[in-house]
C-alpha cells in the first residue's frame, strides 16, 4: 500500500524539483536590474549569468545522462536537488560577480543532470499509456517557476536584495530533497547509455529534426527573456511591480498551456498539441514585437506566448521518448542540451541587440526563430500507419 502510494505521488515529488531547477536556472532574469546595481555590473554582463550557465548546462546535460545512467535514480535525483540547494544559499553569500558566476556554473553544472533524468524516471514509475501526460505534468514545475517563483524572485529582489531571492530558492530546494527522498520509490535504474547510443541518436533523422526544432524555439524565446526586465522598463517605463506581473503572465498561462496539453495529449497526439502551442508562442512573440512600447498589448502577447511554451517544451520530450523509446535516455538529455544551447545562443543574441540599443529587434529576431521552428514542426509530421 505505501508502495503504491508513493508511486502516485512519485511523479508530484519531480514536478517540485523541477520548480527548483527552474528557479535556479532562470532566478538572474527576475533580477538583472537589482544584481546590475548590486554588483556593479552593466546590464549586458549580468546577462551572461544566463548565457554562460545556458554553455555549462547544454554540455553538462548528455554528459551527465552518460556517467549516471547506471546509478539509482532516487539517490541521484535527491542529491542533484541538495547541491541545487546548497549553491543557491551560497550564491546569497557571494561578494562579487566573479564569485557568482563561479558558484553558478557549478551549480548548473550539476544541476544539468536533474530535468531530463526526471523525465526519463517517470518513464519507469507510470504505464506506457499515461508517459505523455506524465511527462507533460512533471515539466510543469518550469511553468509554476514561471508563474510564481520568477514574480517572487522579482518582488522579494525589489525590495528586500537579490541575496534574500538567492536565500529563498535555497530553502525551497531543501524542502524539495525531503519530498522527493521520501516519495520517489527504490532501486529505480534507467537504461544504461553506452557510447553506440550517441551514434544512434544521431542517425535518426527525426531525433536530430526534434533536436533542431528545441534549439530554435528556446533561442527565440531567450532573446526576449532574458532581458524581458529590462526591455519593459526602456520600452514602456514598466517598474518593478509591473514587471513582475508580465512574468507571473507569462507563468500562469504557461500552467494553463501545460495543464491543457496535458489533458489533450493523449488523444490529440503530441504532434497536433505541438503545432498548436508553437503556433501560440509564434503569435505571442510577434505580437511583443509589433505592440512593443504599448504596456497592456505587451502582457496580452506574453500571455499567449505564456500558452505555448510549456506545452511546447513538453511536447518535444514525449515526441523524442515516441521516436525511439530505446533510445530516450540519450535524447531526452541531448534535448536538454541544445535546450540550453537554444538559451544561451538567444541570450547572447538578446544582450548583443540590446548592447547597441536595438530593443525593438529582438522582439523580430525572436519572432523568426520560433517561425523557423513551427516550419520545422509542421515538416516533422508523422505519417499515418
Amino acid at each position: 500500500m505505501e508502495s503504491h502510494l508513493a508511486r502516485r505521488f512519485a511523479p508530484t515529488a519531480l514536478m517540485l524539483g523541477n520548480i527548483v531547477t527552474g528557479c535556479s536556472v532562470l532566478a538572474p532574469a527576475g533580477m538583472l536590474g537589482e544584481l546590475s546595481s548590486g554588483l556593479d555590473v552593466s546590464i549586458r554582463t549580468t546577462g551572461l549569468l544566463i548565457t554562460f550557465g545556458a554553455i555549462v548546462l547544454c554540455v553538462g546535460a548528455p554528459v551527465a545522462a552518460w556517467l549516471t545512467s547506471r546509478v539509482e535514480r532516487r539517490t541521484l535525483l535527491t542529491v542533484t536537488l541538495a547541491v541545487l540547494a546548497l549553491t543557491n544559499v551560497a550564491s546569497a553569500f557571494a561578494p562579487d560577480y566573479a564569485s557568482l558566476l563561479i558558484v553558478r556554473l557549478i551549480m548548473l553544472g550539476v544541476g544539468a543532470v536533474y530535468t531530463p533524468q526526471a523525465a526519463g524516471t517517470a518513464a519507469l514509475i507510470v504505464p506506457t499509456e499515461k508517459r505523455g501526460s506524465t511527462v507533460a505534468y512533471i515539466f510543469l514545475g518550469w511553468s509554476l517557476a514561471t508563474a510564481i517563483s520568477l514574480p517572487l524572485i522579482t518582488f522579494v529582489a525589489s525590495r528586500y536584495g537579490w541575496r534574500m531571492a538567492y536565500g529563498g530558492i535555497g530553502v525551497m530546494g531543501c524542502v524539495s530533497v525531503l519530498l522527493l527522498a521520501w516519495r520517489l520509490p527504490a532501486g529505480l535504474i534507467g537504461t544504461p547509455v553506452e557510447l553506440k547510443t550517441w551514434t544512434d541518436v544521431v542517425r535518426n533523422r527525426l531525433i536530430v529534426l526534434l533536436l533542431l526544432i528545441t534549439t530554435l524555439q528556446m533561442s527565440g524565446q531567450f532573446v526576449v527573456l532574458t532581458f524581458m526586465g529590462p526591455l519593459l522598463t526602456r520600452l514602456a517605463g514598466a517598474g518593478p511591480d509591473a514587471i513582475g506581473l508580465v512574468f507571473a503572465c507569462y507563468g500562469f498561462c504557461g500552467f494553463i498551456g501545460i495543464a491543457i496539453a496535458t489533458r489533450i495529449v493523449d488523444s490529440w497526439g503530441a504532434w497536433r498539441t505541438s503545432v498548436l502551442s508553437t503556433a501560440l508562442m509564434l503569435a505571442g512573440l510577434t505580437g511583443w514585437a509589433v505592440c512593443a512600447g504599448s504596456y497592456p498589448l505587451m502582457l496580452a502577447s506574453v500571455a499567449l506566448w505564456g500558452l505555448g511554451f510549456a506545452a511546447t517544451n513538453s511536447m518535444q520530450q514525449v515526441r523524442l521518448i515516441g521516436a525511439a523509446p530505446g533510445l530516450a535516455s540519450a535524447s531526452v538529455s541531448l534535448n536538454s542540451s541544445v535546450l540550453y544551447i537554444g538559451q544561451a545562443l538567444g541570450s547572447a543574441i538578446g544582450g548583443a541587440l540590446y548592447g547597441r540599443e536595438l530593443l525593438h529587434a529582438t522582439g523580430y529576431v525572436a519572432a523568426a526563430f520560433i517561425a523557423l521552428a513551427l516550419t520545422l514542426v509542421i515538416l516533422t509530421r508523422p505519417k499515418k500507419p
